[in-house]
């Protein structure tokens, strides 16, 4: 079995100032066996690092922003513009031959999560649940209830971390038989296990610090 840390963001993503090194670092450090790189709005990063040498193995990924709420999708070969509806987002994942994860459903904090409604319109295309995201906050959901839902459903569970920062990678992952095509991962996630720790609310504070500042950034490279 292998540990999977299934939502994982980078200096690609404007909220978070991780390098590719200190995901390197982490990985050796905490034995994660793969990672999905999943940057906001973009593949690019993950496009990136897949083509270096890694420590571990390495799923292309993207957090794509859809009408209706937030899409991880997973084994992508190029990024897929945000705003689209959720069908068609997951159309064009699954085109990819790629897989859709709904990343912290039923959290009443984000604005991006995908609410109830929008949830059961898709039930039919939704390829895993993220049962266990450590930047949820527990009096913010019913930490029961995206397993209950995926269970319901018959639909795998994940797991990530959605780390912004170097310290928050593993904080939440799943464990699996070991895999290395897309395939051999949908059967290995139907043995999943999940495992993770709760977040300090001080991690929303940087995520927020680090947006302003690469805002700031980008204005002053302008003038």
């Amino acid at each position: 079995m292998i540990k999977v840390d299934l939502h994982l963001h980078t200096h690609f993503s404007g909220d978070s100032d991780i390098t590719f090194e200190q995901i390197s670092e982490r990985c050796q450090k905490l034995g994660l066996g793969a990672i999905a790189i999943t940057d906001h709005g973009t593949a690019k990063g993950a496009l990136e690092l897949s083509r270096q040498k890694f420590t571990c193995k390495l799923i292309v990924g993207e957090e794509v922003a859809s009408s209706e709420g937030e899409i991880i999708g997973l084994f992508l070969n190029e990024s897929i513009p945000n705003g689209l509806s959720p069908e068609e987002t997951i159309r064009r994942i699954h085109s990819q031959g790629g897989l859709a994860c709904i990343p912290h459903p039923f959290d009443r904090y984000r604005s991006s999560a995908m609410q109830v409604s929008t949830l059961e319109r898709i039930v039919d295309q939704i390829d895993i649940i993220e049962a266990f995201n450590a930047r949820t906050i527990p009096f913010m959901q019913n930490l029961k209830l995206p397993e209950k839902f995926a269970r319901q459903h018959h639909i795998p569970i994940g797991a990530g971390s959605d780390a912004h920062s170097k310290m928050e990678i593993g904080r939440a992952y799943i464990t699996i038989p070991d895999f290395n095509t897309c395939d051999e991962f949908k059967q290995s996630i139907l043995q999943s296990t999940v495992f993770g720790k709760r977040p300090n609310i001080t991690v929303f504070y940087r995520s927020l610090l680090r947006r302003l500042k690469k805002k700031y950034k980008r204005k002053a490279s302008a003038i």
